[in-house]
């Protein structure tokens, strides 16, 4: 069983996806994100099995959440820097997004 003490260890943050692309190296299909999370943090990269339900234009401008303490991960020619967050539903990964406008790089608390 996790501690409440290991959970607050993780670092989760609102961040905005401004980019996003399909992974053509990557062994499942994959998209290559970019993420603003605000000027403490900045952008980050990511690597995101999150193709089933979502298409690279409709990810632009959507808010989610990511552990952004992670060490990063390289991922074929990719360095993945923040782990965004879904849950493993039906047919994929559906995201985890805040229900209004956050600030980027907002600290779930």
């Amino acid at each position: 069983m996790a501690t409440f003490d290991d959970f607050l260890k993780l670092d989760i943050r609102v961040g905005t996806i401004l980019e996003a692309k399909v992974f053509e190296k990557a062994k499942k299909p994959a998209y290559q994100l970019v993420l603003d999370f605000g000027e403490e943090i900045g952008r980050k990269k990511s690597s995101a099995q999150i193709t089933a339900h979502y298409t690279p234009h409709e990810l632009i401008g959507k808010q989610v959440l990511a552990v952004v303490n992670f060490p990063p991960r390289q991922i074929a020619d990719f360095m993945s820097e923040v782990l965004v967050l879904g849950t493993y539903s039906d047919g994929g990964v559906i995201l985890i997004t805040p229900d209004k406008p956050a600030a980027n790089g907002d600290k779930l608390g």
